[in-house]
């Protein structure tokens, strides 16, 4: 018999969240084949078997927490004979209960609970009900004692939380005292007329933590106005050329590839902090902050400066597509040197980025605007983009940081310098 334990899927990861199970007690296992999802810091993970054999045992339930190198199944080898689906034990009640759920689409299935029957696994006084219910009701803060069950025994399945969201009829829990702003007990939804309770989800929470290491780390910001002219009509003309089959190319795309292009002759941007040593980074890997539902992805284009703009853009999208659905592996999100904001999509100006550790910087980049601007002498009517370089200091210079900026700007204002 051997251990499964909670694999590192991250290079923050430090936990991860059982989200739903793929097999259980008695099923065959292939190696490679996916058992779990896990939900981590960063995003939901595929868990792959280690081996053939059979799931013997489920030790961490779904909706439950584990740290990395503890064991949440054991797998008996090919031919072994598997224990009884209902010796599955819950996580240890000390294990952190985060607030997130499986897949909206996975369908509700009473026995992939904790056990294949309809009483609990481990005892407890609260009410039967399965993991997906349990995870759904924490993610919106309800009691799941609460909420009236519907299946068999009157076990809480997902449809009895869905209702309880939609419809108000499961109270929320008691006010410590009264008044709008009353301290609310475990799990309530509600604090009075005036507040509303919204439970962190286990990305929310992780990017949370990241931010407050952020926030220690010495750092600068430069910013520069780049004369974003002759790029904004490169990108025109790049697309006038696809066909209506191709995805266009975006300023992300360009800006992705100038980074690249500007890192491979400036290696010291292209570092982090590591103690009582620097890291410089042979590979050029661009992270590109996403926005997702319940936080914020950074999904990696790696080795950016070998490939083309069009290799790039395709890449770029599939990678901001998994990130919105959760799906991204372990190999989309690790590795990253160098990490692009962009919020000009969304109208912003100008704005500073917060440092994505342990990468030495980050560029905030903003709205292409049309405003008057000097040529030549003379006041035309012209396009600019704000780009603001945030920096580790511990790393970086004012000097050397000024000097990536300011040829990062020339390669933008002079865009075939993006693709020779």
């Amino acid at each position: 018999m051997a251990d499964i334990i909670m694999p590192r899927l991250s290079d923050t990861m430090e936990e991860g969240t059982i989200a739903r199970w793929l097999k259980q007690p008695g099923d065959q296992v292939s190696r490679g084949e996916v058992i779990a999802e896990i939900d981590t810091d960063k995003a939901t993970m595929d868990l792959e078997a280690y081996e053939d054999g059979v799931l013997e045992r489920i030790l961490v339930g779904e909706g439950s927490t584990a740290p990395i190198g503890q064991a949440i199944a054991s797998l008996a080898g090919p031919g072994g004979t598997p224990a009884p689906a209902a010796t599955v034990a819950q996580a240890p009640a000390s294990a952190p209960a985060p607030a997130v759920s499986a897949p909206s689409a996975a369908p509700e299935n009473p026995a992939a609970s904790l056990g294949t029957s309809d009483r609990p696994v481990a005892p407890t006084s609260s009410p039967l009900s399965s993991p997906l219910a349990r995870s759904l009701a924490r993610r919106h803060g309800l009691e799941i004692a609460n909420i009236v069950g519907s299946g068999p025994g009157g076990r809480i399945v997902r449809a009895d939380v869905e209702a309880a969201i939609g419809d108000g009829r499961a109270a929320v829990a008691a006010m410590a005292t009264p008044g709008p702003l009353a301290t609310p007990s475990s799990g309530a939804e509600r604090a009075g007329d005036d507040v509303e309770i919204v439970p962190l989800g286990n990305l929310r929470r992780r990017t949370a933590e990241r931010l407050s290491i952020s926030a220690q780390v010495p750092h600068f910001s430069l910013t520069s106005v780049v004369d974003a002219e002759r790029l904004v009509a490169f990108r025109g003309e790049v697309n006038r050329g696809l066909d209506d089959s191709t995805k266009k190319i975006s300023v992300t795309d360009l800006l992705v590839k100038a980074c690249a292009t500007v890192l491979r002759g400036n290696p010291e941007i292209n570092s982090s902090w590591d103690g009582d040593k620097l890291l410089r980074y042979r590979r050029i890997n661009i992270g590109l902050a996403v926005a997702v539902p319940d936080g914020l992805a950074v999904p990696v284009v790696h080795d950016a400066d070998r490939k083309s703009v069009r290799e790039i853009s395709a890449e770029s999208r599939a990678l901001a597509e998994r990130a919105r659905q959760g799906k991204l592996s372990l190999n989309d999100i690790g590795g990253g040197t160098f990490t692009i904001s962009n919020l000009g999509m969304f109208g912003i100006d100008q704005f500073t980025a917060v440092l994505n550790p342990p990468q030495a910087a980050i560029l905030a980049v903003g709205a292409a605007r049309s405003e008057p601007i000097v040529r030549d002498g003379a006041v035309v009517a012209g396009t600019t983009m704000k780009l603001t370089l945030s920096v580790d200091h511990r790393v970086l210079d004012g000097a050397t940081a000024a000097t990536f900026l300011a040829e990062l700007c020339a390669t933008l204002e002079n865009p075939l310098r993006i693709v020779v």
